[in-house]
């Protein structure tokens, strides 16, 4: 059995993270772990677990656990959650985390009056459009799955009700990430996520990536995409053929046992 860890609550645009330095001390089961510290009735409450292991080719090695067990291949909001753990840390002002998407390059930008940090993403890579639970949907690779659905008004979407229905149809074999999306200006767009493996969640930096590429791809909006989504905003630069970057808070919440 595990001694006592400890842990730093993070958030990033209010997508918020159990961080876990396993360089120091790891859980023996992460999964397990993750489910129990993740659960917002029994548990501290988040979103995920940010474990940070030793890497061989980048600075650290970064998994995310969702709050479900199940393990993503990317976290946009995460990275930068790591970014700023790493600066205070470790005393990296950039960094390269390793992760199951590829290398990840991050960038403290400001640390007054709050954190915030630039993050190289995988190259956006869309998909063909088709129909799914009536809505026509653009899939988006960012090193991780997405879908995104432009609607006229975002207030008429119950996204608790479709996410799920979306995240399993049967031609997502792995489940995917869901994101519905209104356009406010060429520049400018709100959106709401369902995320795989931990649901409604405040804010998805790499679905605010695909949303800013499906954007300005089938819309005409042009680069940077500022990205309102529940918890705050987020800022996507992106030229298409080339890595996307987005730029957001990172939030340190406080330190304690688990």
């Amino acid at each position: 059995m595990n001694a006592t860890i400890p842990v730093v609550k993070m958030n990033g645009t209010h997508n918020d993270f159990i961080l876990v330095d396993g360089r120091e001390r790891a859980p023996d089961d992460p999964v397990a772990f993750a489910r129990r510290v993740c659960d917002r009735v029994s548990g501290i409450g988040a979103d995920g677990l940010l474990l940070l292991l030793p890497s061989e080719i980048a600075d650290v090695r970064m998994r995310i656990i969702n709050a479900d067990g199940s393990e993503a291949e990317m976290c946009g909001n995460g990275t930068r959650c790591v970014a700023r753990y790493l600066d205070e840390h470790d005393g990296r002002a950039a960094a390269l985390l390793e992760t199951l998407a590829g290398p990840i390059a991050t960038t403290i930008v400001a640390r007054e009056p709050e954190y915030a940090v630039s993050v190289e993403l995988n190259v956006p890579l869309l998909g063909e459009p088709h129909v799914v639970a009536g809505f026509s949907a653009i899939p988006v690779d960012v090193g991780n799955p997405h879908v995104v659905i432009f609607v006229d008004e975002l207030a008429a979407i119950d996204v608790r009700a479709l996410g799920p229905r979306i995240e399993g149809d049967p031609r997502y074999p792995h489940g995917t990430n869901v994101h519905f999306v209104q356009i406010l200006g060429p520049q400018h767009v709100r959106a709401v996520h369902w995320e795989r493996g931990a649901g409604a969640t405040q804010a998805c930096g790499t679905g605010s990536a695909a949303i800013a590429a499906a954007a300005i791809v089938t819309r005409g909006l042009q680069s940077p995409v500022a990205v309102d989504v529940p918890g705050g905003r987020l800022t996507i630069d992106w030229t298409p053929g080339t890595r996307a970057v987005m730029t957001g808070d990172a939030v340190r919440e406080f330190t304690t046992a688990a």
